[in-house]
């Protein structure tokens, strides 16, 4: 016998015995604590030693299967209502394995970017809200960040979690109160399959073949070509900034020791930046790596005595700070966590205190951001604000290359991240995302076709009919206009509402809700009701439930008074005005948000009152009207038509300027 033939005889017993001894094996959804999704059939899944005969145990009834050539095998439960919890047995002959604590209810999908992925542990009234999640009916599954070009089958990690006081904290806080509200409602028991990642945009949530390429190798061959141009630009951000001086090793630290730190450091020549406010959008809009920041206190003696605090809002990514030269605190990574850093006795002085950070930051936004009220110096009982003007230095620069990412670049977590749940039936899906979407207006107008192409494939792949695809609109967020303007926020909301064309759609408005200084509003609550309404509407056969805010239907010009009076005007028709419209939070009446213009398409600020069932806007600037816009602002603060139901008006446009 030769060598190679005793070789591949060899591999062929090996191969047949691990198949002989092939453990039963079971996707990480099918697991004790799951939901199971009701009234619809359960092709039940997993592998086995080849040809083995599968015998599964479920809600007294006994079904066999048999695994085909490979170890995979396949068993379908008929329909069944919900109830549980359950006990599940599966056995291939030589081994047993049993679930527990199995319902069967309605499963949800959550997906998007932070906001979704955002947990309840760090939401408005977390302590109280998950000493208040007591109800087991209630179940999680989180699905682990992934990224792949090729589509796979399976999730490597995760299980189930039962809710409670112990578990709630680290569940998506959007999907948990929609969840809370639905179980209030409905009595069914609900499963959250959380599959979100921060920061990430539309297309890694699809497929190449939706976004038009043929296969993973025609998509890798584009962002090559892609990826080449975007280096050049970066090379030539880098050489604009720094000329041939580019800091490739932290300036700010010399021989171990924070140089830049230092009280009497000379920092007259350092450039000035806003805080809090990201770097990008004030000079350095691809840069990430390290920026040293700097601002001087003047204190009395009698506040440099008093014990101290020092707060600097949230950073992105990682921080370290010094007060005098005499570091105070730091946190790595946290780009989510407000800091607040208590002062040792005998650090401040009379006179001049020098407050120095040094800001880490490894992709996307760097820099301060939140509130501007969590920038401060707290000596005693007194509160001195730090927000301002800042000195600012880069010491480390690195080229940031946007979109390269695993969560920017298309695709990957579709692959990684939705494929490999697909084969599990679902109600519905929850989505909240677009803010990485919304950079400029390019990007902001072709999120319409993507995000309805998406919902189309998923609804394809998924196999389960036009399945309600429930998603939030971006919150307002950037500081508030004074003058009415273009708006890529507003594009993308836009963008967003244009998915209602699809059936079985529906949308929560959330601009009342969000933080101006903050792109995590804390309040999840809301936003989780909102979107349960939807549900109850689309999913549960509510079907005179008033579950959305007043929506644009139509436009007609009043031409006004030839002899004075009232100048032309606008009148506006709203669909989903439930029990009436009202102007909320004016005790007069009066409308705020609306702007219109003429055919020279300048908008100013208009005067809006409701009329019946109407809006009648005006402007004396603008004696032939044409156009309105509603709340079309990054931030539309001020903006107050709702229904009598307390839902806000969706922001809109007449024009397409």
């Amino acid at each position: 016998m030769s060598t190679i033939f005793r070789f591949f005889a060899f591999l062929l017993l090996v191969f047949n015995v691990s198949q002989l001894f092939a453990q039963l094996r079971l996707p990480r959804l099918l697991s004790s604590n799951a939901v199971l999704q009701r009234d619809l059939p359960l092709p039940l899944r997993g592998q086995a030693a080849k040809n083995s005969k599968i015998t599964l145990n479920f809600a007294g009834n006994s079904y066999r299967a048999k695994a085909d050539k490979n170890g995979h095998w396949q068993i379908q439960l008929p329909a069944m209502p919900a109830g549980g919890p359950f006990s599940m047995e599966i056995s291939d002959g030589r081994e047993v394995i049993t679930l527990k604590n199995i319902l069967i209810g309605d499963i949800w999908v959550c997906s998007g970017q932070s906001n979704m992925e955002w947990p309840l542990r760090e939401s408005n009234q977390a302590e109280a809200a998950i000493a208040a999640a007591t109800d087991p009916m209630i179940r999680h599954f989180y699905v682990d960040h992934t990224a792949s070009f090729i589509p796979l089958d399976t999730l490597k990690n995760g299980d189930w979690k039962e809710c409670s006081p112990a578990t709630a904290g680290n569940f998506t806080a959007v999907g948990y109160f929609f969840a809370k509200h639905l179980r209030e409602k409905t009595g069914v028991p609900i499963g959250l399959l959380h599959s979100s990642w921060g920061g990430s945009r539309i297309e890694p949530w699809m497929d190449a073949a939706t976004l038009g390429f043929k296969d993973a190798k025609d998509l890798e061959a584009h962002l090559e070509q892609k990826t080449g141009a975007q280096k050049i630009r970066i090379a030539e951000f880098l050489r604009n900034k720094f000329g041939d001086q580019i800091p490739t090793t932290d300036n700010g630290i010399q021989n171990g020791k924070a140089v830049w730190a230092a009280a009497d450091l000379d920092d007259s020549n350092w450039q000035s930046m806003e805080l809090p406010g990201l770097w990008e959008g004030q000079g350095w809009d691809i840069l990430d790596g390290i920026v040293w920041f700097r601002k001087e206190v003047t204190l009395t003696a009698t506040q440099a005595a008093q014990a101290a605090t020092v707060g600097l809002a949230m950073i992105d990514d990682s921080d370290e700070a010094w007060i005098n030269g005499v570091k105070v605190g730091g946190l790595y990574n946290s780009y989510s966590t407000v800091r607040s850093y208590k002062i040792p006795a005998g650090v401040l002085r009379e006179g001049k205190n020098t407050l120095a950070v040094r800001v880490e930051d490894t992709g996307y936004g760097g820099g301060f951001h939140g509130n501007p009220e969590l920038l401060y110096l707290k000596t005693g009982e007194e509160i001195i604000s730090l927000a301002g003007q800042w000195k600012m230095k880069v010491g480390k620069a690195i080229g940031s290359l946007p979109g390269t990412q695993d969560n920017q670049l298309p695709t990957k977590l579709y692959n990684a991240m939705i494929k490999p749940i697909q084969w599990f039936p679902i109600k519905g899906v929850i989505w909240y995302q677009g803010e990485s979407n919304a950079n400029n207006p390019e990007d902001a107008m072709a999120y319409q076709a993507l995000f309805q192409n998406m919902i189309r494939q998923w609804r394809k792949q998924w196999g389960v009919g036009d399945f309600p695809f429930l998603f939030a609109q971006l919150a307002n967020f950037h500081a508030a206009e004074p003058e009415p303007g273009n708006s890529n926020w507003a594009l993308l909301r836009e963008s967003q509402s244009a998915a209602l064309a699809l059936p079985n759609t529906a949308q929560a408005v959330i601009t009342d809700i969000g933080d101006a200084n903050d792109i995590h509003p804390r309040n999840k609550k809301d936003v989780g009701y909102r979107l349960a309404l939807g549900a109850r509407r689309f999913a549960y056969g509510e079907k005179n439930l008033i579950y959305s805010g007043p929506t644009f239907a139509s436009l007609t010009v009043d031409p006004g008074s030839e002899t004075g009076g009232r100048p032309a005007s606008l009148r506006l028709q709203f669909n989903n005005r439930g029990s009436g419209l009202i102007a909320k939070g004016d005790r007069y009446g009066y409308l705020r948000g609306f702007a219109i213009a003429g055919a020279d398409r300048k908008f100013v600020w208009a005067k809006a009152l409701i009329q019946g069932d109407q809006v009648v806007v005006w402007s004396e600037k603008v004696s032939n009207p044409v156009a309105v816009r509603y709340g079309w602002a990054d931030n539309p603060d001020d903006a107050n038509l709702f229904n009598a139901e307390g839902l806000p008006a969706s922001p809109f446009r007449t024009d397409q300027w």
